[in-house]
């Protein structure tokens, strides 16, 4: 009996072992990330190198390349940790919602300046660099991978492939679109007004969707 005992007891401490490396882990990508972000805002895009990232997140150059090919991925990490967190609000809607009430509320959810304010100043600082323009491009595309892997529940076995796919890059679209219309506006200012502006956009965008864009009423002037 007490051999069979044994075997749970032992589990216990391995998986609280994992689970902490993990925590660690993300800790220390979050660290990097966001010692990128503060030498992006200090000395611009290109003022600084990998090194630099690494000390000022207490790390070596090697641990540094574990988590992150080059600075610029580490600079548009925040955007990818953005669009997953979305994603994960998106899985937390109710099943029976319509989709495009499930991606509005979900990003309702994020709308607000603590989780706008460092994905719309990477945005704003390197919105005319190629590079961090591809990184950024290729991390919109994954997006849509996981979005409709996302969606899937929400459909039949027998739904169009293609429905699906052109749905949810719409969605995509929009939120990029949002993004695009707010840097036009407001460049490098991120301030309350110009994030709460940034949300409006970005819930007046899936609105458009839901529509079928249907022309909105043009505004009267003062």
């Amino acid at each position: 009996m007490s051999e069979i005992l044994e075997a749970p007891i032992q589990e216990v401490p391995v998986q609280q072992e994992q689970n902490r490396r993990e925590k660690n882990k993300t800790a220390t990508r979050e660290a990097i990330a966001q010692a990128a972000v503060d030498l992006l805002r200090a000395k611009g895009l290109g003022g600084f190198t990998v090194e630099n990232v690494a000390d000022a997140a207490g790390i070596s150059r090697r641990t540094f390349f574990n988590y992150f090919p080059s600075a610029e991925a580490a600079i548009v990490s925040s955007t990818e940790s953005f669009l997953d967190l979305a994603i994960e609000k998106f899985r937390e809607r109710p099943l029976d919602e319509p989709i495009l009430d499930a991606a509005q509320n979900a990003l309702i959810a994020l709308a607000d300046p603590m989780h706008l304010a460092t994905i719309a100043e990477v945005y704003s600082l390197t919105g005319q660099h190629d590079v961090v323009g591809r990184l950024q491009l290729e991390i919109w595309n994954d997006c849509t991978d996981k979005i409709i892997d996302a969606a899937k529940p929400r459909f039949g076995a027998d739904t169009d492939e293609l429905y699906v796919r052109a749905l949810v890059g719409s969605v995509i679209s929009c939120g990029k679109a949002a993004m695009e219309v707010w840097f036009a506006r407001h460049g490098a200012t991120i301030d309350e007004t110009s994030l709460r502006e940034l949300r409006t956009l970005i819930i007046q965008a899936i609105k458009h969707l839901g529509e079928g864009f249907a022309r909105p009423e043009p505004q009267p002037h003062n």
